[in-house]
């Protein structure tokens, strides 16, 4: 499938999970792409490297012009840079809510100010930012990181009607708890990895983690031409966790 073929593609935090993955489909359906992250040490051909931190403006508008020039134009925005926090809210010190608000939120906001002049000059523009099932529904231990997904989610709407008439489509997809490094990271914390993981699993009504692939797959939808009517809205891969208040126990 080359649906892509010809457009210019931008995926932050594309070196590793979701934005690997993103990465990956996106090239395969035949768009260039070029990876921001900060580092890029494992981006191999065919995909660009462009190194950059998105809590750093100056370096993040070096790294979109490095990518515009090297791919001739941008077409499609992903951003998917972003870290997690553990916690309520009396757990985390005024320093980490700074720093995570600093790369999840206004991450976006640079990288997106920055895209911007390129993506009007664009004839297929797409934002799509990768927001969180966390957004939409109460989670424990997430109070931090809740509260800035909960900020993309509102930012998106926002692009999204600022930018509508200049032909720029602005999106987000919220995963669920996805089967990345992350994930893999805090269940090797805990104190029953294996029981942890098993409620991680029991959490999603399908009953086991989403994959990386499955986000990708509705990213690259969103940012596609199959999706050229819409704009403003959040794209649950949950699993179910968003829509589905199924009985405890089998059946109904």
């Amino acid at each position: 499938m080359n649906e892509l073929k010809g457009l210019r593609s931008l995926v932050t935090g594309g070196a590793s999970g979701i934005g690997a993955a993103t990465a990956r489909l996106l090239a395969h359906r035949g768009a260039e792409v070029c990876v921001l992250d900060i580092d890029t040490r494992s981006v191999t051909e065919p995909l660009h490297g462009c190194q950059a931190d998105v809590s750093d403006d100056a370096s993040v508008r070096a790294a979109i012009q490095a990518a515009v020039t090297a791919m001739g134009g941008l077409d499609i925005l992903v951003n998917n840079a972003g870290m997690g926090a553990v916690g309520s809210v009396e757990d985390n010190p005024d320093e980490l809510w700074h720093r995570v608000l600093d790369v999840n939120v206004l991450g976006i906001v640079r990288t997106t100010r920055a895209a911007l002049p390129h993506l009007r000059a664009s004839h297929h523009a797409a934002v799509v930012n990768v927001c969180s099932i966390a957004a939409t529904a109460g989670l424990p231990q997430r109070a931090l990181y809740s509260a800035s997904k909960g900020a993309v989610l509102s930012l998106t709407l926002a692009m999204a009607a600022d930018h509508v008439r200049e032909g720029i489509r602005v999106n987000c997809v919220n995963p669920g708890t996805a089967d990345t490094a992350w994930v893999a990271r805090l269940l090797d914390a805990a104190d029953d990895p294996e029981a942890e993981r098993a409620a991680l699993d029991a959490r999603q009504p399908m009953g086991r983690l989403v994959t990386a692939d499955e986000v990708a797959a509705a990213v690259v939808y969103l940012a596609s031409p199959a999706a050229a009517s819409v704009t403003g809205i959040a794209l649950a891969v949950d699993g179910g966790v968003q829509g589905l208040r199924l009985r405890p126990g089998a059946g109904t």
